[in-house]
């Protein structure tokens, strides 16, 4: 039986930790695991075995850091073959390539680019095409975990299961809840899903509820056992075998497939099997129902009439137009954010213009947008490579924009939809033209549906689009129009979506036409509506809408919306804000402007600093320390802040003074451990509050961390790990520090920390996010 077909129809059980087990059998710290499947091949296939004699059907594989920029000495092909010898020689049924993080901040919310990841991912997976599948794992960035899951799916045919990791919060480090996450990485084309580290089986079992709900592939489970403590000095976990399997049989019932993660043995599995022998595997889904997503939010189709932003579309909008000719995407930037404002529940993406690069264009555009707003992108181009190459960085599930009846359009844009799993929008026209009735307009629409079919397309997937053409040109316009919204609904059980002003082309107070043909289609069946959500008169009529077809429970939106508001009070479309907005919203080519812009009304430095760029980081500080915000936005505020504090430091430097830092700060990842992204994170806010920080880098050997903090006699430092692993090495640094430098004040964080963990290996101050680093830093030299 073929693996991907016994894991969907018969419960399996993966192994539990590789690292402790290895440590156990000697590994010395600082020695990257993944170099003893060359040089230690017995000891890796004696914990393989020991898995499988304990109930493993799945071995994840010694290679969850076989990544060139982390190994010495072994190529990753080497490292790879070699920790497949080493499972194949232990007689486990399976074998899955184990890929974790690069160790990267990959974009939206770094500056990776998808590309480079997805090669580091490639050859890792080139190297394991033996394995019987590969498992992606302990992925805290959506954007990170799609790249890898392209990657696999592009150079290997073996099933992909990918494995997320989740905050207590209950969504990623990146952002994403976890409907989202189920829907970008099924579009992604990921064979199963699950979570794994980071948390025990308690706090995943709504999360994995909430996973299932939405789910059309297996899910799966590794959690941690529990979260870590320190007893006489070393690190365990407190859940025991007994414990860890009682806690898991509330994940079976969502799951088709379990193991373990950190703290866990094959003691652990043995118990796991008994506890969970009995309860059924869930019930697969059938796909129904059109979703499309951004990195954070999903969007249903469907359901009831969405509102697709229209302005970002440079057709009879100079000033886009000029944005786009001069490569200005701080101006896009702003035109999103003004439509995400106006209550736009989508955005539309369009490019097109006459000379442009529209494949580099509509890629700079889809980047930049996504950085700084959460709602799901409408690709628009009728360029079948620009939408490849678009649909490729877009962290998201994308909606279509578009296919037609056309077979040479179908040909083209069906494969592409199908490798990237988006939402189509489908035109209702063929090589015969726009049929001029609402009968010849469904005949295409079903036309289109029996073609997606061959491809694996389901019908949900299709929004079709009947074409509002310009009443003043024909006066059945209107009326074909709805009538083939009707149609479509009735026989095909699909939804339709519009681009709107078409319908007033050529007229005069165009709004007023917009608004009532709007209402009218809404009538007929419309469920998304392609419109200028800064209209006054198209977003009136929308919201209206609800309120009467009972879409707005107790009209709570529209009270919301209408009650006091004042034109005053509406967002300006793509208007520049001043350097505090700027920093709030993320907009770096705005916050440098505006900076620059008070420098020239005579505004001093440091009072620009204090007055602005502190209180708006503080702004968005308390935002994401409430949960209001996440991660991204609390990046992206440091990077505009960064930018405006380039611009003011530059006129410092040019009139000879220099800012005044409010106190020196070493950072470190500990030795033996190469992940860094937290730390790096860390680094950049605490910058922005102008702190000077001495970034160490990672793999730190203690006596380097001591000498930095007793050169400058540095009153805090900041220490990083992310494996258990490595957690000794911490403490021996820890130590280290208090013998040599006891003024010295000791932040740690780390996933595989908690507060007690950290007061019990001797930190000072346990911090769980960027911000905890921040208001440590105030306290120690003043707020």
């Amino acid at each position: 039986m073929e693996f991907l077909e016994r894991f969907r129809t018969e419960r399996l059980f993966f192994d539990g930790a590789m690292g402790t087990m290895l440590q156990a059998a000697g590994l010395p710290a600082g020695v990257s695991p993944e170099l003893w499947n060359v040089t230690h091949p017995e000891a890796v296939t004696a914990i393989h075995r020991a898995y499988a004699e304990a109930g493993s059907r799945i071995a994840k594989v010694n290679t969850f850091g076989a990544y060139a920029h982390k190994l010495s000495g072994v190529s990753v092909e080497d490292a790879v073959r070699a920790a497949i010898r080493c499972a194949r020689a232990s007689g486990v049924e399976y074998v899955a390539l184990d890929v974790g993080p690069t160790g990267k901040l990959v974009e939206p919310l770094g500056d990776t680019p998808f590309e480079e990841a997805a090669a580091d991912f490639a050859r890792l997976v080139a190297a394991g095409r033996d394995a019987d599948c590969v498992i992606i794992e302990t992925m805290t960035n959506l954007a990170e975990c799609r790249a890898a899951v392209i990657a696999a799916k592009e150079t290997t045919s073996l099933p992909v299961l990918a494995s997320l990791t989740f905050e207590p919060t209950g969504r990623m480090l990146s952002g994403a809840d976890p409907e989202t996450a189920v829907a970008v990485l099924e579009a992604a084309g990921a064979d199963a899903i699950g979570v794994n580290c980071g948390l025990g089986p308690k706090l995943y079992a709504d999360i994995l509820r909430r996973m299932e709900a939405c789910a059309h592939v297996p899910l799966f489970a590794n959690p941690n056992a529990g979260i870590p403590e320190v007893v006489d000095g070393k690190t365990v976990f407190p859940l025991s075998p007994a414990e860890f399997a009682a806690e898991m049989r509330e994940l079976a019932p969502f799951t088709f497939a379990l193991g373990g993660c950190c703290g866990t043995n094959p003691a652990y599995i043995a118990r796991l099997a008994d506890a969970v022998r009995g309860i059924a595997l869930p019930v697969l889904r059938e796909r129904t129902q059109a979703v499309i997503a951004s990195g954070t939010q999903t969007l249903a189709l469907g359901e009831k009439p969405v509102m697709i932003g229209e302005r970002l579309n440079p057709t009879g909008k100079p000033k886009l137009k000029s944005a786009l000719r001069a490569g200005d995407m701080g101006y896009l930037q702003r035109e999103a954010l003004a439509q995400a404002d106006r209550g736009a529940d989508a955005l539309d993406v369009n490019v097109g213009l006459p000379g442009i690069d529209e494949t580099a264009s509509l890629t700079a555009a889809v980047r930049a947008v996504m950085r700084v707003c959460g709602l799901p992108l409408q690709l628009d181009t009728a360029s079948p490579a620009a939408m490849e190459a678009a649909l490729r960085v877009y962290c998201g599930r994308a909606l279509i924009n578009s296919v037609s009846g056309k077979q040479s359009v179908m040909d083209a844009v069906f494969p592409i939809a199908k490798k990237y799993g988006g939402v189509l929008i489908a035109l209702t026209l063929d090589d015969d033209g726009i049929p001029k009735t609402a009968e010849g307009r469904f005949r295409v629409a079903e036309k289109i549906q029996k073609e997606a079919a061959k491809y694996g397309i389901p019908p949900c997937d299709l929004i079709f689009d009947p074409l509002a053409m310009a009443v003043s040109a024909d006066a059945d316009a209107a009326s074909v129009a709805l009538e083939s919204i009707r149609l479509i609904g009735e026989r095909l059980g699909g939804c339709c979506s519009l681009g709107v002003s078409n319908i007033s082309f050529g007229l005069p107070q165009r709004e007023n036409v917009n608004a009532a043909f709007l209402t009218m289609a809404l009538g007929a069946g419309l469920k998304a509506a392609i419109v200028n959500p800064g209209s006054d008169a198209m977003r009136r009529a929308f919201d209206s809408y609800l309120v009467l077809a009972g879409y707005d429970d107790r009209a709570l939106r529209y009270i919301e919306r209408y009650s006091e508001e004042t034109a005053a009070d509406r967002p300006k479309a793509a208007e520049k804000p001043g350097l505090r907005e700027a920093v709030t919203r993320g907009l770096k080519s705005a916050a440098a402007e505006a900076a620059g812009k008070l420098l020239d009304e005579g505004r001093a430095t440091m009072e620009i600093v204090d007055g602005e760029l502190i209180p708006a980081l503080d702004e968005v500080g308390r935002g994401f320390e409430k949960g209001r915000l996440f991660l991204p936005q609390l990046m992206l505020a440091a990077d505009a802040a960064k930018s405006a504090f380039a611009v003011l430091r530059e006129r410092l430097q040019a009139s000879g003074e220099a800012a005044e830092s409010r106190g020196v700060i070493v950072l470190a990842t500990v030795e033996g451990d190469i992940h860094d992204i937290g730390k790096n994170i860390a680094g950049s806010i605490l910058e922005n509050y102008r702190f000077t920080v001495r970034d160490l880098g990672r793999n730190v050997p203690v006596e380097d961390v001591v000498d930095a903090v007793v050169r400058e006699h540095v009153q805090l430092c900041g220490l990083s790990a992310l494996m258990t692993t490595t957690v000794g090495a911490m403490e021996r640094t820890i130590r280290a520090l208090h013998e040599h430098a006891p003024w010295c004040r000791i932040m740690v964080g780390g996933a595989v920390l908690t507060e007690d963990y950290a007061r019990s290996i001797g930190a000072d101050y346990y911090c769980p996010n960027a911000m905890t680093d921040v208001r440590v830093a105030e306290e120690i030299f003043g707020g």
